[in-house]
């Protein structure tokens, strides 16, 4: 336990990590990413996404795998097949009596077809387990490259459909009568949510990357009601949650996504502590006066 410990807090070896070039392509892989889950993690929130999130990256974790048993790129194979699940979900689920059943029959189909994949590779046992929890070694410049013009695409499109799907996730019956285009804006944001969701296999790996797509959205949505500054405190959680992350496993060795998870966690719990304080002064407030 003290080992382990010492090895935890040696921060030499943490400094001396972060002068090397694979952790510095990495932080700039997890800034686009914390960037981009922060300004999507709201709307997935307000729109009861969280489920599909963890569809959508079973077959990102299948296109990843897929990816790495054919010899391709794992970051293309990741984006492939997380936009197959999005345009799935957002086709298929949209009657809201029928989308938990399409989400759970497109993640099992997508995680048995993943571990299928994984076990037909007989090599590259270390990037197998990556594609489950992350492992920053495994992005170089040329997944930078694509992770930064994916970020870019989808903050660009987004910034475009922004208000349209806000009206429609906090009002959808009024955005109809107003017409509003749900019927696009739905599938299209699936996209969008699955080429981020795609961006976090390297990083978090397929398996926790709700850390970064629905927790800091949840924790935002504790302290305000506001769409712009719970938009501003989501991107700040999620940068805290992947940066911190990938800082604090370098000197033990540890897989990212356990970091990642812990300190997501941590800002969800003090945000509720705060919302919860914050609307008891409230209530009280009547009382005094």
């Amino acid at each position: 336990m003290t080992e382990a410990l010492s090895k935890l807090f040696d921060f030499s070896t943490m400094v001396n990590l972060l002068g090397y070039p694979f952790v510095q392509q990495a932080l700039l892989a997890a800034a686009a990413l914390g960037l981009v889950s922060g300004c999507l993690a709201p709307l997935v929130v307000a729109r009861k996404m969280s489920f599909a999130v963890h569809g959508t990256a079973e077959l990102a974790f299948t296109g990843a795998a897929a990816a790495l048993l054919v010899g391709v790129s794992v970051g293309v194979g990741a984006l492939a097949g997380a936009v197959v699940a999005a345009l799935l979900l957002g086709l298929l689920g949209q009657r809201g009596t029928e989308r938990d059943s399409v989400i759970g029959a497109i993640l099992s189909f997508g995680l048995g077809v993943g571990v299928l994949l994984l076990w037909l590779n007989p090599e590259r046992t270390a990037n197998k387990f990556s594609l489950l929890v992350g492992q920053i070694v495994g992005v170089d410049s040329t997944d930078v490259l694509l992770l930064t013009a994916s970020a870019v695409l989808v903050l660009v499109v987004f910034g475009f459909v922004y208000r349209p799907l806000l009206f429609a996730s906090v009002d959808p019956d009024v955005a109809a009568a107003r017409g509003v285009p749900a019927r696009v804006l739905t599938p299209l944001f699936a996209v969008l949510v699955g080429v981020a969701t795609a961006l976090g296999v390297h990083t978090v790996g397929a398996l926790l990357v709700l850390a970064l797509m629905v927790t800091p959205g949840a924790a935002a949505a504790r302290v305000t009601a506001s769409p712009l500054k719970a938009t501003v405190l989501a991107v700040v959680f999620a940068e805290v949650a992947v940066l911190g992350g990938i800082v604090l496993s370098l000197a033990p060795g540890a897989p990212v996504s356990a970091f990642v998870t812990i300190i997501s966690f941590v800002i969800y719990l003090a945000c509720r502590v705060i919302g919860k304080r914050r609307l008891s002064r409230l209530t009280r407030t009547p009382a005094t006066t």
